[in-house]
């Protein structure tokens, strides 16, 4: 039976959840672009087929089911014309198991049951929990690199430290403000950075962040904050890595696999 798509609560909640599905498409991809490719062909495709939508579903799992189905059916993890890091996705890629970084995103990033895993999915709960532990094991085993912490809490930052280097990554230090980022940053150039929004004296992470990827290039960044929709605007440029403070530590260790994961490994030391 159809159901009219456009009913002003179901636009009202799928608007609502819409930055959430945008930030797990770009993990997924590794690229703004090609991630909110996918997150507009879902909506088109709802609004060509309503009955691609479950309405007995909660709206998060029926939209990211969805977004799975467009997904699987296109087989093309990064869209064509991507550059840099988005564009070596692809060869990395190829190296993991078929759908457990799906799995993993959906149960760590977007906090979902593994019955809602698989529901989304569409396969057993039981296989969400074997896809989710695959996918740990190949993530973590692949790649390790040096680590730069952008962040003006000590508790916090001497948190991420331990996290990463218990993983594995060398830590090149800890900036408390925008200056001292960008001397941390030239000094000794990291495979990965960590960056907090605001920091200590007013300045900007994200400003941080822009100074040190035009001297030093492409780098995989990973945003943590706690006002996400904030950075999920749908302008450019957006974070491919967001973690919501209060963060977990199996959220850090997956943002930080999935990042190291689409950087060149050109620029990695173990």
């Amino acid at each position: 039976m159809n159901h009219p798509i456009a009913s002003e609560d179901f636009v009202m909640n799928v608007a609502q959840e819409l930055p959430f599905l945008r930030r797990y498409a770009r993990a997924l991809t590794g690229s703004q672009t090609s991630g909110d490719n996918y997150a507009a062909a879902t909506l088109e495709a709802m609004l060509e087929d309503p009955d691609l939508i479950d309405r007995e579903k909660s709206t998060k799992v029926a939209l990211f089911e969805a977004f799975h189905a467009i997904w699987t059916s296109s087989g093309a993890p990064v869209a064509e014309g991507e550059t840099g890091i988005a564009a070596r996705a692809q060869a990395h890629l190829s190296k993991l198991t078929h759908n457990t970084r799906e799995a993993l995103l959906l149960r760590t990033i977007e906090e979902f049951s593994f019955a809602q895993i698989g529901e989304i999915m569409k396969v057993s709960e039981a296989e969400a929990q074997e896809l989710i532990r695959i996918a740990q094991t190949e993530l973590a085993n692949s790649i390790t690199g040096k680590v730069m912490i952008i962040e003006d809490e000590a508790i916090i930052a001497m948190d991420l430290q331990s996290i990463v280097a218990e993983m594995g990554h060398g830590v090149t230090g800890v900036a408390r403000t925008r200056d001292e980022a960008v001397k941390l940053g030239k000094a000794e150039r990291p495979d990965l950075i960590f960056a907090d929004i605001q920091l200590a004296d007013n300045s900007s992470g994200i400003d941080a962040v822009n100074d040190l990827l035009r001297a030093l290039g492409d780098i995989p960044v990973i945003f943590i904050t706690a006002f996400p929709e904030r950075l999920l605007t749908g302008e450019k440029p957006e974070p491919a890595f967001l973690i919501t403070k209060p963060y977990t530590e199996e959220q850090v260790r997956l943002a930080a696999s999935q990042a190291m994961f689409f950087s060149s490994t050109e620029t990695l030391h173990g």
